[in-house]
């Protein structure tokens, strides 16, 4: 599995085109999409107005500090956005290289033109040589080659692609290293993978989602809450003899409202999406990530998600009176001219468990192949027919063997390899049953204790396999998983899905066929294999660029560390508000109610200096949150009242603490210096 190098927050070449984008990001119509940090914007322009005019009888030093450390927040908020941005685009900025300049050889009358990539155009087919790169998305309709997709995954080692099967769709910028193959093109210009995938990197498409709505509509209501509060404040100062300048309700108006949260919201979005882009996974939005977050239960594919995904030969297990070594020899006869992992795993044991010394197949031999509706394969030679293949296929391949006390045993033998979580093979020659063979599925090192820290997230795993329910029964208790759908057909995968959401919950799972699509399309959360289909990889709302089965479980703990980050940071805010209150307030009225004297507990010298302060705080507050806001809260599996609780221990009372220590520094800073 490939993942690409987090590059570092504060490098120049991010840091100086963001300080431009913060700039420009204060034009009105993207500053209104952040409704508080417009409204600080706005109480920015009218402090910059009343320090022109200065008739409210303030310093003009001190507002002029109050306008600049005011500007200052709005563009410390814009600046974390610009930065979190940034990384998007000089990831974006290298698929446009490598998408540039792309040429395409169209086959057309039976010949082929040159032509430029964009002229390309769905159902267009394209011939592809060694050395030439893929100019269009789409799926190999003939051929097979060995691809370099550097470019796109950052790994290294070529795949194969070729017509038919879950292995045919192929991405634009990538190379093909050997051999040749034609490509449909399934795209029109400008709506490919590539494209696509630059757009959402570099946030032009990112849509807020429901989560981060809600959170949004949370803060206006704050913002018109205080606003509304402190409109009303010039009516008690005047029924307390006093009047409060226009400047300090300004100043106070931000010092109340939710600034560092909706300064930093949109970033630890923008974050969160990248994250997953570094990590080689392609979400088609926002909303993708966080149901990841959220997931209640996770479907998983038996083979090469929680086993490595070829069953290898163990054991051959003989019929009474026939010698393992007889079983061995003839098992290996069945499988010398078998290329697959199982067959070549089966000639593997013969050779070094019983020594058996056949080379090669003697001239003449007749090799019968394994298809998918005679489930036999084996070989005919020297007037003898040698089969291997599935229990029921062989004795139906040999009716005269029918219920024979051989073929009980035979029965017998095999259950015990499925219920031992093997799937067994028949071998037989000239009619008469010889044994079995063991293969036995690898569980992935490791796999059970991912499953425990799944357990421990609250998560439910079920095992999707097409084996019987003995074999799946056994491999499903080895790897720990919670439960498994047997002999699972895409109708069962879409059922299951249903059924499990009926009850509330939401669904992950991970495919790369044309069968598993519409099960993508229904779950929460889709993964798809970037080696797959174009239907499975347009049906999942995610696209697994390493197309790596058991990345599914780093997703999902992705997912919950941006939704863990979004609610650290705002319950940090919220209780950095709290604070706040209770550290300005006192010392700005104690002058109308001398009663609350006592209340001010932090003893800020003057209403200007806990005014100045508390803005100042404010604002230098946002910068220092930008790197856990980009890099996210460090996330480990625990129940959801282990984490509320960590939680609350940590930023919520970092969030009381840190106004009153950081306020307080500032104010004897302030007072030391003379600025008010």
């Amino acid at each position: 599995m490939s993942q690409n190098t987090p590059k570092s927050l504060f490098t120049a070449d991010l840091i100086v085109p963001a300080l431009g984008d913060s700039f420009r990001k204060l034009n009105p119509r993207e500053l209104i999409r952040n409704p508080v940090m417009f409204t600080t914007a706005i109480v920015a322009v009218l402090l910059t107005v009343l320090l022109v005019i200065g008739q409210d009888g303030l310093a003009t030093g001190f507002k002029l500090q109050l306008v600049i450390w005011l500007w200052l927040t709005v563009l410390f908020g814009t600046f974390a956005e610009a930065l979190a941005e940034g990384r998007g685009k000089a990831q974006a900025a290298s698929l446009r290289a490598t998408k540039a300049d792309l040429t395409a050889n169209r086959v057309k009358n039976g010949g082929t033109e040159a032509v430029a990539a964009s002229a390309l155009r769905a159902g267009d087919l394209v011939l592809v040589e060694t050395g030439e790169l893929i100019p269009a998305d789409g799926e190999v309709v003939e051929g097979v080659a060995s691809v370099n997709e550097a470019a796109i995954t950052g790994e290294s080692a070529p795949v194969i692609r070729e017509a038919g099967g879950d292995r045919s769709a192929v991405t634009a910028g990538t190379r093909v290293i050997s051999d040749y193959i034609k490509v449909r093109v399934t795209q029109e210009p400008g709506q490919g993978f590539l494209d696509r995938m630059i757009a959402l990197v570099e946030g032009a498409e990112r849509q807020k989602t429901p989560n981060e709505i809600a959170l949004t509509i949370l803060l206006v209501g704050l913002t018109i809450i205080f606003l509304i509060a402190v409109g009303t404040i010039p009516g008690f100062a005047s029924y307390a003899g006093g009047s409060i300048p226009v400047t300090i309700l300004a100043a106070l108006l931000i010092t109340l409202i939710p600034t560092t949260i909706a300064a930093l919201l949109s970033a630890i979005g923008i974050a969160g999406m990248d994250r997953l882009v570094r990590f080689n996974v392609l979400a088609k939005s926002g909303r993708a990530v966080e149901a990841a977050g959220d997931i209640d239960t996770l479907l998983l594919d038996k083979t090469g998600t929680i086993t490595i995904g070829d069953r290898q030969a163990t054991e051959f297990r003989p019929l009474a009176g026939i010698r393992v070594e007889d079983l061995a020899e003839t098992a290996l006869l069945a499988s010398l001219a078998d290329e697959t992992p199982e067959g070549r795993s089966i000639v593997t044991l013969a050779r070094e468990a019983f020594h058996v010394a056949t080379a090669s197949l003697p001239t003449g031999a007749e090799v019968i192949g394994f298809t998918a509706q005679t489930r036999i394969s084996g070989v005919s030679m020297n007037g003898t027919l040698i089969q291997k293949g599935a229990v029921d296929s062989i004795l139906t391949a040999n009716p005269d063997i029918g219920e024979t006390p051989a073929a009980a045993e035979l029965r017998r033998i095999t259950d015990d390899i499925a219920r031992s979580g093997g799937t067994p093979l028949a071998v037989a020659r000239d009619g008469r049953l010889l044994g079995a063979i063991f293969l036995k599925d690898i569980v992935k090192a490791g796999i059970r204790e991912r499953f425990g820290e799944l357990r421990r997230m609250g998560i439910r795993t079920v095992m999707i396999t097409g084996d019987n329910r003995l074999t799946a029964a056994a491999i499903a208790a080895e790897a720990g998983v919670d439960d498994f759908l047997a002999q699972a057909t895409p109708e069962d995968k879409l059922a299951l899905i249903r059924k499990e959401q009926a009850d509330g919950k939401l669904v992950a799972m991970c495919g790369d066929g044309t069968n598993d699509a519409p099960a993508l399309a229904q779950s929460d959360v889709g993964v798809a294999m970037n080696t797959g289909t174009q239907a499975a990889r347009e049906a999942g709302n995610m696209v697994d660029l390493d197309s790596d089965p058991t990345k599914l479980i780093e997703i999902v703990g992705l997912g919950k560390q941006l939704l863990m980050t979004r609610g650290a940071l705002t319950t940090f805010s919220v209780a950095n508000d709290v604070a706040k209150y209770f550290a300005i307030i006192p010392a700005m009225f104690v002058v109308l109610y001398p009663g609350l004297g006592v209340l001010n507990v932090m003893g800020l010298v003057t209403p200007e200096s806990a005014i100045l302060s508390a803005i100042i705080f404010n604002a230098i507050i946002i910068p220092l949150l930008v790197p856990l806001a980009l890099k996210g809260v460090k996330y480990r599996p625990a129940g959801a009242g282990a984490l509320l609780g960590r939680n609350l221990a940590i930023y919520g009372l970092g969030g009381l603490v840190a106004p009153f220590i950081g306020i307080k520094l500032i104010d004897l800073t302030v007072n030391g210096l003379g600025l008010v």
